[in-house]
């Protein structure tokens, strides 16, 4: 039985809390910034520039001019963006994952490169206004006068990101196996919720 597991979220939802705790109970590799590493050594780009390549999405318009312009850095002269060069840097990376048959990924558009792939499971975490502003502040250390902001900002980018690569529209239920409110649910429920599904499905 393959463990392999996708898990997209809405900021604050705690969804990377939850899927790290998805990979301790299944006991496979847990992938959130262990990808940008991996990027960073594959790319040659500087790490600033992948872990702030999702948030370059939160203007969908700029984001998809940049996407038609030649950077530097190394670049020039290449007949593709920072922002493709990045994303065929991690496609590989994640089917590479993918290949070894186990682990929890976080984000990155996984779901849909790993869409043709068997028995995974792609999970959606999302979460009521008002909680995900509670964790913010709580469990992130996010300022709490900047917290909606905050929130709306990182939510847009990752629409904009998922919907601009993948051409489906980020948290929509038919490009994931389960969505979870963990609004009303505690993180280690909704974890063993994840592991459950997984157990019990059928491949």
């Amino acid at each position: 039985m393959k463990k392999l597991v996708t898990l997209s979220r809405e900021y604050g939802s705690g969804g990377r809390i939850i899927g790290r705790l998805v990979a301790e109970k299944l006991g496979v590799p847990f992938y959130d910034k262990e990808i940008i590493d991996m990027a960073v050594e594959k790319s040659g780009l500087s790490r600033e520039i992948i872990e702030t390549a999702e948030l370059r999405a939160k203007s969908n318009f700029s984001y998809t001019l940049s996407s038609a312009i030649n950077f530097g850095d190394g670049l020039a002269g290449d007949a593709i963006s920072m922002n493709e060069k990045l994303f065929i840097t991690q496609f590989d990376i994640i089917n590479q994952i993918g290949d070894l048959g186990s682990g929890v990924i976080v984000g990155r558009c996984a779901d849909y490169i790993l869409k043709d792939m068997p028995g995974v499971t792609d999970v959606f975490v999302y979460a009521e206004l008002e909680d995900r502003i509670k964790r913010c502040i709580e469990v992130y250390g996010d300022e709490p006068e900047k917290i909606r902001e905050k929130i709306a900002t990182y939510d847009k980018a990752r629409a904009n990101y998922y919907n601009y690569h993948t051409c489906q529209k980020w948290g929509h239920f038919s490009n994931y196996n389960l969505a979870i409110n963990s609004s009303y649910i505690s993180e280690e429920a909704a974890a063993d919720l994840i592991v459950d599904y997984i157990n019990k499905r059928t491949y």
